[in-house]
């Protein structure tokens, strides 16, 4: 989404989703087998999807005045952890530290579809599997090594 509209998007990835990332929008990547992306940067914006890093880790490749934005669910307390130093420390950092919410409405929802349906964007999913097979669902993204989303069929 980022780069749809215009952001220069840097991602850190393992190298076996490179390629995949770059069709996606990400201009520039970030090994983290071989580089800890906090040691890269300046970033105006850090969105962690996934990772165990601390935010007082994270901060340390921001500008002054950055956001890092917060959305992953691993780590202690599934991530609530890494939440609530986040919210304790925002007020007394310089950059903005927030936790990703959602709320979804009509509007933004058809501009996603519209942006999927003309190229703009794309979906990428990883495995489907019938509902049946919800915990082999599960088991699969618990291991941390999807390349996508997970689909249940009904």
């Amino acid at each position: 989404l980022a780069a749809s509209f215009g952001a220069h998007v840097t991602a850190a990835v393992s190298p076996r989703n490179t390629e995949l990332v770059r069709s996606l929008g990400a201009a520039d990547i970030v090994d983290y087998t071989a580089t800890d992306p906090a040691t890269t940067g300046p970033y105006d914006v850090i969105v962690q999807v996934a990772g165990t890093a601390s935010p007082n880790h994270l901060r340390c490749a921001l500008t002054p005045k950055g956001t890092l934005v917060l959305s992953s669910g691993q780590g202690r307390l599934n991530g609530v952890g890494r939440i609530l130093v986040a919210s304790l420390l925002n007020p007394f950092v310089s950059q903005r530290l927030a936790v990703l919410m959602t709320k979804e409405n009509r509007t933004d929802l058809q501009a996603i579809v519209d942006m999927l349906a003309d190229g703009r964007i794309r979906s990428v999913i990883d495995t489907t599997y019938p509902l049946a097979e919800a915990v082999a669902a599960f088991r699969h993204l618990e291991s941390g090594h999807t390349r996508g989303k997970i689909v249940l069929t009904v």
